[in-house]
């Protein structure tokens, strides 16, 4: 069974940036699909970005140029790199881990908030 634990998440000011942590057990990150979602109050669980086992990355429109998504394979690690946060960005951050139609994690979330 594979377990993600985000982190990273916190209060920050609108423009400020935030970095959160995906660490996965096992050596997954280099073989699976590794993405981002996020979730509002009262809202669906969104696409956020994607970073394939090749190494190509995807990005919901909205979100492209303000967030990054990497990863360090040694350290089994994904990381959503977040800049000029906006009030609306405000949500409960996922990571999802999935290989094919068979393997599908999802890690507890981390909560980030926008705000001055």
């Amino acid at each position: 069974q594979v377990q993600l634990v985000e982190s990273g998440g916190g209060l920050v000011q609108p423009g400020g940036s935030l970095r959160l942590s995906c660490v996965a057990s096992g050596s997954i990150i280099s073989t699976y699909v590794m993405s981002w979602y996020r979730q509002a109050p009262g809202k669906q669980r969104d696409y956020v970005a994607a970073l394939t086992s090749g190494g190509t990355t995807d990005y919901a429109d909205s979100l492209k140029g303000r967030f990054t998504i990497s990863r360090d394979n040694a350290k089994n690690t994904i990381y959503l790199q977040m800049n000029s946060l906006k009030p609306e960005d405000t949500a409960v951050y996922y990571c999802n881990a999935y290989k094919g139609t068979t393997y599908n994690y999802w890690g507890q979330g981390t909560q980030v908030t926008v705000s001055s």
